[in-house]
């Protein structure tokens, strides 16, 4: 089956969602809230509000009750895409085609707009009334999504990303996946674990499932990153071209030679696929995601 009507529709619900949670430019701070819709609205492939609707879909869950846990996990992602994009940071000028929000705006306006969406996104998970009702579970996304999102997750690979490129560091190959397993990694594993927790009944097992098909997921997803910054065009992925080669980053095309970057990406993906075996037909939309994540253009 084409993934593009899923894609489509999940892109469509998403923005949705986040014209509802987003405030509107007529409130003051009307400056900050135009900030946080201009890098909020209009733009990404929305990876991980499809794999939030794609499980919770698998296991019976209507839309509508996905629709908050979808949109607090992109607006996470989108704060750190606006820091990433920092001069402290990765000093980019160019994302999703546009231009990143502190050349749109300013640095201090960038940096407040990332910390807004960060509240938001904890905002929607404690407020939506679409969402499961069991406050126990409400209570567990918090607890996912804080993990995934800080020290021990986004955050902390981020900063293993920082120290490693600041110090001229050759990673080994178990340096490298740890910090992806945070840096990126966190967040996918975290959408399909808010996907899960909106169905009360799901057993334990069912869960470690799709905890394992994310977190391989999750590092072919980078694999597939690093091999775009090489082979891939500035036009096609919205942002520039060759810049991890050119800030002498830590890649697994550096680390491992191209050719052997893809056998392993193969590999992880084969591997998150026999983690949805238990589902059979049901988990052809999660195979299908996967299968877009090993080969998309940007």
């Amino acid at each position: 089956m084409s993934l593009t009507p899923l894609l489509d529709t999940c892109q469509a619900r998403t923005e949705k969602a986040l014209q509802h949670w987003l405030p509107a430019t007529s409130v003051n701070p009307a400056l900050l809230h135009e900030a946080m819709r201009y890098a909020s609205l209009d733009g990404g492939k929305r990876i991980r509000p499809l794999l939030v609707y794609l499980t919770g879909q698998m296991l019976g869950v209507t839309p509508a009750t996905l629709d908050g846990p979808a949109c607090a996990l992109e607006l996470i992602h989108v704060y750190s895409l606006i820091h990433d994009d920092l001069p402290a940071m990765d000093n980019d000028e160019l994302r999703r085609g546009k231009p990143t929000c502190h050349i749109r705006f300013d640095e201090a306006t960038a940096i407040l707009t990332g910390d807004a969406l960060q509240s938001l996104a904890f905002y929607i998970l404690a407020h939506d009334p679409g969402m499961v009702d069991d406050a126990r579970l409400r209570l567990k996304m918090v607890e996912t999504l804080a993990l995934a999102s800080g020290s021990r997750g986004m955050a902390g690979g981020q900063a293993m990303d920082l120290a490693a490129e600041g110090a001229g560091q050759t990673m080994s190959f178990i340096e490298l996946e740890n910090m992806h397993i945070h840096k990126t990694g966190a967040l996918i594993r975290a959408s399909v674990q808010l996907g899960a927790l909106s169905q009360p009944d799901i057993e334990d097992v069912q869960r470690e499932k799709l905890d394992h098909f994310a977190k391989c997921m999750g590092l072919a997803f980078q694999i597939r990153d690093d091999i775009l910054d090489i082979e891939g065009d500035t036009q096609t992925l919205g942002k520039p071209q060759g810049s991890d080669e050119a800030r002498h980053k830590a890649t697994y095309p550096a680390l491992l030679g191209m050719a052997e970057a893809k056998r392993h990406a193969d590999e992880l993906h084969q591997e998150a696929l026999h983690s949805l075996s238990h589902w059979g037909e049901a988990a052809q939309p999660l195979r299908d995601i996967a299968g877009y994540i090993i080969h998309r253009q940007s």
